[in-house]
């Protein structure tokens, strides 16, 4: 049911553009996805599940494209990607910063107790990255795509960090990046 658990994460993205998660009902997830509430459960467990996934996914989403601005642009389009993808996404930038927003789902990070009937497969029940394992999985992914010094990386992925923290313009960014690089 790969497709219908994908509807109900975009789902469940739009209704948290919308509204705070507090008002997201679930029954209006299933229904914005065309599935009954019975297989939202089925999938996810209950809200609690949903969010882990959406979080899950929101992280997984990130660092696909961390890996992808690192192999095209290198640490320019690194930082580019993640001050674009927290302007983008309030779950991305929370993600990112651990700061989290009342209208965003309460996520505990640590790893979730499993008494739903959902497949350990599709379960979103392991810890889930805060801000310094995310720092620490694209420093890694940096220095074995770009072959370069780990502490660099790292320095690199929080400049990139610092611009959402404290956001400036994106030709300052750029900038900035291209007077590091000479």
């Amino acid at each position: 049911m790969p497709a219908a658990r994908e509807s109900l994460l975009d789902a469940a993205g739009a209704a948290l553009g919308r509204r705070p998660w507090s008002a997201v009902r679930m029954v209006d997830v299933a229904a914005a996805a065309s599935v009954s509430r019975q297989t939202l459960y089925n999938e996810f467990g209950s809200k609690d599940g949903l969010a882990r996934a959406l979080v899950r996914r929101e992280t997984d989403l990130y660092l696909t494209g961390a890996d992808r601005a690192l192999r095209e642009g290198g640490f320019e389009a690194l930082a580019a990607w993640t001050s674009e993808a927290a302007r983008r996404s309030p779950l991305t930038r929370a993600v990112l910063t651990g700061c989290w927003s009342e209208r965003l789902p309460a996520i505990d990070l640590a790893a979730a107790p499993h008494v739903s009937g959902v497949p350990a497969q599709r379960r979103a029940d392991g810890p889930l990255p805060g801000p310094a394992e995310l720092v620490a999985a694209v420093r890694d992914r940096a220095a074995a795509l770009l072959g370069r010094p780990a502490g660099e990386c790292e320095l690199a992925v929080r400049i990139a960090l610092s611009w959402v923290v404290a956001p400036a313009g994106e030709a300052d960014l750029a900038r900035l990046l291209r007077t590091r690089a000479a």
